[in-house]
């Protein structure tokens, strides 16, 4: 890619970026400070309500609260009645959020230990991760690849373009992945969880994405939700067929590029092809041309030099002025084959070659014109 292709990529990216950011503030922030005002008048109405605790000790209590929420605790209700975060359901869950890159930040390691662990662990991890996604997805593209065929086959009788066929068997496969990875986990997430349409969606794209900002995970609705033990792995699993289905996606179509660049490619490569054969036909037809004008011109100046060299042994010119002049007349007889070409020397004048190229001063010597009509 050439770096004015990058730098215009560049720019794009910047600008959307921009957008993005503008539309982002426009909707967000009204919000924000809607809630900074809300919790203001909570603390406040709590001091007035409670005048025995003052202000240091309630920060000191919402700081606490904070860094509860930081750790991944959920400070409401009793302690007693939550469920670990790191029990082996929710820490299979994270190790596979981490080697996914999807990283929700609803947990994350606090020990040095973990930390230390948690960093070999991606670089180690993430490769893997990739190679089996790669594997997943060439067997969901192949699978898919099979019943898009047979859908072709049946589109084939309708007697449709092959285009049109390839449209209609890539939506097909688009809406069905969709149906299937997005529309049916967000309907089970919804009912599960206890979520809206809209945030059951939202996390099902947001998850498939590998975005995982964490505001919303499956399996941390709090100590009023219960989930099976196996509930978490469940849901990594079915991210992981998920981000295949999205890479099978990608992949095809980036396979379509490369066929339209080939196909492209191969249209230009024949476009020069015949550009260069009919630069090569038309040159050799000017060289054909031009060698044989050379060589009629070539063929004229032979026969006028015989002539000339004929009327110099018949005449027995020796004088070499005369011969020259002799020469020039005798050119002017050859080159006049074609009178109509010349028409500024005329050759005959009441049906004799009295002038024949002569001016009408030398025609005064009549015996050098009867000699010339003799010869002819």
């Amino acid at each position: 890619m050439r770096w004015k292709t990058v730098l215009t990529v560049f720019l794009l990216v910047v600008l959307y970026l921009i957008v993005g950011a503008t539309v982002f503030k426009a909707l967000e922030q009204p919000h924000e400070s809607s809630h900074k005002l809300a919790i203001l008048t909570q603390k406040l109405q709590f001091l007035i309500d409670h005048p025995c605790v003052n202000v240091t000790e309630l920060e000191d209590l919402v700081k606490q609260v904070t860094l509860a929420i930081r750790a991944g605790v959920n400070p409401s209700g009793n302690s007693s009645n939550q469920t670990s975060l790191w029990d082996l359901s929710s820490s299979f869950f994270f190790a596979g959020t981490v080697i996914t890159t999807i990283g929700f930040g609803n947990i994350s390691p606090h020990t040095e230990g973990g930390r230390i662990f948690c960093i070999i662990y991606a670089l180690l991890g993430i490769p893997l991760f990739g190679f089996l996604l790669a594997g997943v997805g060439d067997q969901l593209g192949t699978i898919f690849g099979k019943g898009i065929a047979k859908v072709e086959k049946m589109i084939v009788k309708w007697k449709v373009s092959q285009t049109k066929i390839r449209v209609i068997s890539t939506v097909l496969f688009i809406l069905f992945g969709c149906l299937l990875f997005v529309t049916l986990p967000a309907i089970i997430f919804k009912h599960i969880e206890g979520w809206s349409t809209l945030e059951a969606i939202y996390f099902v794209v947001v998850t498939l994405t590998t975005i995982g900002f964490g505001d919303f995970v499956a399996g941390e609705g709090g100590s009023e939700m219960e989930y099976l033990d196996y509930y978490k792995p469940v849901v990594w699993f079915w991210i992981l067929v998920g981000l295949a289905y999205f890479a099978a996606i990608l992949s095809m179509i980036g396979d379509w590029f490369r066929v339209i660049s080939k196909k492209t490619k191969e249209e230009v490569g024949e476009f020069r092809a015949h550009a260069a054969e009919w630069t090569a036909n038309v040159s050799a037809e000017f060289k054909e041309t031009r060698r044989r004008l050379s060589v009629d011109i070539y063929d004229k100046f032979q026969r006028a030099a015989s002539i000339k060299r004929k009327l110099s042994a018949e005449l027995g010119l020796n004088n070499p002025a005369v011969n020259q002049e002799m020469g020039k007349r005798t050119l002017s007889v050859n080159l006049g084959d074609e009178r109509e070409a010349y028409p500024s020397f005329p050759l005959s004048r009441n049906g004799s070659l009295f002038m024949n190229g002569l001016s009408p001063e030398y025609a005064a010597d009549r015996r050098d014109i009867a000699v010339i009509e003799h010869l002819k």
